[in-house]
Parts: C-alpha cells; sequence; structure tokens
C-alpha cells in the first residue's frame, strides 16, 4: 500500500465508512454498551468475525448467566471459551459493585478521552482488555479519536512508513497515526476503517 493506493480506497469505501461510524453514535442503553465490552473482551486475541459469532450466541442472557451458562454458550463458538466466559461474569461483578451496570453513568464521569481509555485498559478487574480493545470498545460506543492498532493496521502502518518494526509502544504508534491523519487529511476514525477494510474487504465494528 501507498498513500496514493489509500487516498484512493478512502474515497472508494468513504460513505460506508461514514454510515458505519454514524452507527456507532446511535444511543445505546446500558445492556447494548455492555454487550460491546463483551463483544470487545470477546475478540481480544481472535478476530472480529469470532467475537460476532460469540456475542450473538450469550447477548440473551448477558446480564444474568452463570459462567457455566456463558461457557457453555460460547463452547464452539469461541476458542477461549473457558476464559472468555472467567472474564466476563468477573467483569460484569464488578461493574455491578461500582455503578451497578449503569456504564452510561460511568462513561459521563470520566470528562478526560484519554483517562477514560485508561481506565478501561488498565482496571484490573475490566479483564481481558488492554489499549487496543478499550479504544475498540469506545469506538463502538461512539467516542473519537482512538487508533484500534490490531495487525492489520499496523501492516498498513508499516507498509505506508508511518511507523518502523521496532515501534511497540501502543500510545506512541497512535500518535503517529494522528500526525499522518492530519498530513494525509483523512479523518482518524475514517482512516481507521479505511486501513482495516483495505486489509480484510470488509467493514465491521
Amino acid at each position: 500500500m501507498n498513500i496514493g493506493q489509500l487516498k484512493k480506497w478512502h474515497r472508494l469505501k468513504k460513505s460506508e465508512i461514514n454510515e458505519r461510524l454514524l452507527e456507532f453514535k446511535k444511543p445505546k442503553s446500558y445492556k447494548e454498551i455492555f454487550e460491546e465490552l463483551c463483544f470487545c473482551i470477546l475478540t481480544a486475541n481472535a478476530s472480529a468475525r469470532m467475537g460476532l459469532k460469540s456475542i450473538a450466541a450469550i447477548k440473551n442472557k448477558i446480564l444474568t448467566a452463570s459462567e457455566t451458562e456463558i461457557k457453555n454458550l460460547l463452547k464452539g463458538n469461541h476458542r477461549f471459551y473457558n476464559a472468555r466466559a472467567r472474564y466476563i461474569i468477573h467483569t460484569r461483578n464488578y461493574l455491578k459493585n461500582i455503578c451497578g451496570l449503569n456504564l452510561k453513568k460511568l462513561l459521563d464521569s470520566i470528562k478526560s478521552p484519554q483517562d477514560l481509555r485508561k481506565f478501561f485498559a488498565e482496571t484490573k478487574d475490566i479483564k481481558g482488555i488492554g489499549y487496543k480493545e478499550a479504544s475498540h470498545f469506545l469506538r463502538n460506543i461512539g467516542y473519537s479519536g482512538y487508533a484500534i492498532l490490531d495487525k492489520h493496521i499496523l501492516d498498513c502502518l508499516k507498509e505506508l512508513k508511518v511507523i518502523a518494526g521496532k515501534d511497540k509502544n501502543y500510545l506512541e504508534i497512535e500518535q503517529k497515526m494522528k500526525k499522518f491523519s492530519k498530513k494525509i487529511k483523512i479523518n482518524m476514525d475514517e482512516l481507521d476503517l479505511t486501513l482495516w477494510s483495505y486489509k480484510t474487504g470488509e467493514i465491521l465494528k
């Protein structure tokens, strides 16, 4: 990929990408917000497709099911069904304790976008996600300006000479991507989905 190819792909996909970004910004209930968090727990170290398949299997019982029920529903849908069931139940119990699962209230209580992401990425009782999936979660519920640095995005950034192979720090890579976004005049959120769809041929969440 070069910058010319990137801009051409962006023009081709811009309408579809903006439609998806508008979907992310639609108001969501506390249950839908928790579902998005669980989707990102399920997507970590897996794939978006596996995450979608897995969340579909558990979403109707996501607020009430036991760990064993979640595990049984995930079996056959996720490679790591035992660990992911454990992560989801632990996270659900933690969020019940601190906010009664009222994630809207929790999200509104943290004003800084960077502090908000840091809370989800670094709180030890929110299991199974780091900076990538915390960014993914917040993007999927309508927040803007985060990079979701999965292998597809990183490969593109290397091809475009935005980063080098030795670059490993998430926040430093994100800053380089933001500078590149301004340089080529493609909005950060659009750039993320442009690069991802260029590699995968899909525009998922």
